[in-house]
């Protein structure tokens, strides 16, 4: 029996952690076969190049932060402020999704390929946002400014430095999703 070749699923997540943690520039085969313990030979076997391990790691992306959050979504049911409010919980709160997305939009910075892809993802985020939000709200023009709030509040909240005097940054952006929502007033901000 010949040795076992570590699986293709190792190296798009080894390539997705270093994306996370490094930037598009540390997805290295010989750098992710030192990660997996492994020579960089077995690469060869599955990818044809970085390229396209590359696109494949978009895929795994685009995949897990739109498809299987949708399905998750609508498997666990609920109305539509819990279907949206949970969506943006599994992609911007995610100790496993945030990093990746948040890279991923550093490289669409200089990757014009990497922005037509994050462009296409974004948009079908957003318009589960708008679908959402056109259950309890009449007005287009509003619907789609609620929606482009909705996103601003979570993807934005993890590059503000700001402080909230007096109060922690989770209630605040808890309220600013009711308000978005426009959800009755529960609990005070603190």
């Amino acid at each position: 029996m010949g040795a076992l070749r570590t699986p293709r699923e190792k190296w798009v997540e080894a390539g997705l952690q270093a994306l996370a943690t490094g930037g598009v520039e540390t997805v290295r085969v010989e750098a992710l076969a030192k990660a997996l313990g492994v020579t960089k030979g077995g690469f060869y076997g599955y990818f044809a190049d970085r390229d396209a391990l590359l696109a494949e790691m978009l895929d795994t992306w685009e995949r897990e932060c739109v498809d299987d959050i949708i399905d998750r979504v609508e498997r666990e049911g609920g109305d539509a402020r819990d279907k949206v409010r949970l969506a943006g919980q599994l992609t911007f709160s995610s100790d496993r999704l945030l990093p990746v997305d948040l890279a991923v939009r550093e490289w669409a910075r200089r990757d014009h390929a990497v922005a037509d892809r994050l462009r296409r993802v974004d948009n079908k985020r957003i318009q589960l946002a708008r679908d959402a939000i056109g259950t309890f709200c009449a007005d287009p023009d509003e619907v789609e400014a609620r929606a482009l709030l909705a996103f601003c509040v979570a993807i934005g909240s993890h590059f503000l430095a700001a402080d909230h005097p007096g109060h922690t940054r989770t209630p605040v952006i808890a309220r600013a999703a009711d308000i978005i929502l426009d959800t009755p007033r529960g609990n005070p901000v603190g």
